[in-house]
């Protein structure tokens, strides 16, 4: 057995926080420092470690990653004002939709302009409507993590993005198979259809089942087993989301923290699984990020639509879900916000090109440009938020 995972781990905290602290003194969000350790740790820098299936401690480090997102996930789930939510929920639904729809036309005529694709072709046309569907991806963990930091998590916007992006990850899902399913016949839509139906069912049955159960969870309330139950239940909701419905991990944490955000176990939980996740989990999940950024070989054409798609990627999201938000009564400054807040694609991004290489709807140049879309909204999103999000004098 390799002990090695111990001093990644050891490095990775040390580092985070070292990091962290520099670009707090800048006036940035402590989450931009963790991501840049990672680059700092990754192949792009100093290459101290990297993360592959092939390499036993890597494969760890992104396990411990995972758990890391899941956590984060099921805390911003336990902070959310469900009472907010409700009032928002048409404007989530509405951000959702117009944040997918967006970033899918001006992907695909971006790709298909830069490299001269003819719609006409039927080949051309699927690869550059994946482009397309490789951007209508939502990764809200780094917002979360920065609205948290920022006192925003549990507002008007805040409610409102954490709605939009569980809509987008759904409408996300349905777009790439409806193209997927294009090229590759063994994936059914009616079938997908059907999983996020039945998914949705056992949501608003849990819910209604957590609500029954709220008289027996009270007098529970502030014991270690109830704090344990609460994590299991976190996991188990992220395991059948997953495997079961292909609905994202962290969607199923999310859901398993908003189930409890009502309930008076809420803050005994929130303390307990928050410590934990801030002090360790959370710190390794952003770091993971950055050392998975590889950026070598990538030609001048490529590079090229790298900066091209990078800005399309920052304007279709901050265009489409700030106009969603804006139709639905949010002010200039207030949909700016949700547009900025819908931003990150991080590992979403990378699965969603994952899938398209498997059935050959995207070359393996286009990773580069996508990994390059992953780290700049990343990076960007954290202080952007920060900006939209200042007091005005």
């Amino acid at each position: 057995m390799s002990y090695t995972f111990f001093l990644w781990l050891a490095i990775i905290l040390i580092s985070t926080k070292l990091c962290g602290l520099i670009v707090r003194k800048l006036g940035l969000p402590e989450v931009v420092g963790y991501l840049l350790a990672g680059i700092l740790l990754g192949p792009s820098v100093f290459h101290v470690m990297t993360i592959s299936e092939s390499n036993v401690t890597g494969a760890f480090l992104e396990d411990t990653a995972e758990l890391g997102v899941a956590f984060l996930m099921f805390s911003a789930g336990l902070d959310t004002d469900m009472e907010e939510m409700k009032k928002n929920l048409v404007a989530s639904v509405v951000t959702a939709c117009i944040g997918v729809v967006v970033p899918l036309i001006m992907g695909t005529v971006a790709f298909a302009l830069y490299f001269g694709k003819s719609f006409g072709n039927h080949e051309e046309l699927l690869a550059s409507v994946f482009i397309g569907v490789v951007l209508t991806a939502t990764s809200v963990s780094i917002t979360v993590q920065t609205l948290r930091e920022l006192g925003h998590l549990s507002g008007k916007v805040g409610t409102t993005i954490l709605g939009a992006a569980v809509i987008d990850d759904i409408l996300g899902i349905i777009v790439l198979t409806v193209v997927t399913s294009l090229r590759d016949t063994s994936v059914s839509p009616a079938m997908v259809s059907v999983k996020i139906l039945a998914y949705a069912v056992m949501i608003l049955l849990l819910f209604f089942l957590c609500n029954k159960l709220e008289p027996l969870l009270k007098k529970q309330n502030k014991k270690q087993r109830i704090g344990l139950a609460a994590l299991a239940f976190c996991m188990f909701m992220a395991y059948i989301s997953e495997h079961f419905f292909g609905i994202a991990d962290i969607t199923g944490a999310y859901f398993a923290g908003l189930m409890l955000s009502t309930s008076k176990i809420r803050k005994y939980v929130d303390e307990k699984v928050g410590g934990v996740s801030t002090m360790f989990f959370s710190p390794v999940f952003f770091a993971s990020i950055g050392i998975k950024v590889t950026l070598g070989g990538m030609s001048g054409a490529v590079w090229g639509f790298a900066v091209v798609l990078t800005v399309v990627a920052l304007l279709s999201k901050i265009i489409g879900c700030g106009f969603g938000a804006k139709i639905c009564g949010f002010n200039m400054r207030e949909s700016l916000q949700v547009g900025v807040g819908m931003v990150s694609r991080g590992e979403v991004a990378l699965i969603v090109a994952e899938k398209g290489r498997q059935v050959g709807l995207i070359d393996p140049d286009m990773f580069a440009p996508v990994v390059l879309v992953v780290i700049v909204t990343t990076l960007l999103t954290p202080i952007l938020l920060k900006a939209v999000f200042r007091e005005r004098k």
